[in-house]
């Protein structure tokens, strides 16, 4: 498996799969319960790892277009 479909993953394992993991009130981080940072964290990290899934891969290359 390619290292861009691993990166692409992650934000799916990160957001559904842990929110079983993250499912706490009692925790505020920044002022937000547990779960609601954890769902704004995870959609900051999907917008950085698809911008490095982007930079990485060889379709996108400046040299490739005619």
């Amino acid at each position: 498996m390619k290292a861009i479909h691993v990166l692409a993953l992650l934000p799916f394992i990160g957001i559904l799969g842990g929110i079983t993991l993250a499912n706490k009130v009692t925790p505020y981080v920044l002022g937000m319960p547990f779960l609601l940072f954890w769902m704004v964290l995870w959609t900051v990290l999907t917008s950085l790892i698809m911008f490095t899934v982007y930079r990485l891969d060889p379709a996108n290359r400046e040299g490739d277009r005619e």
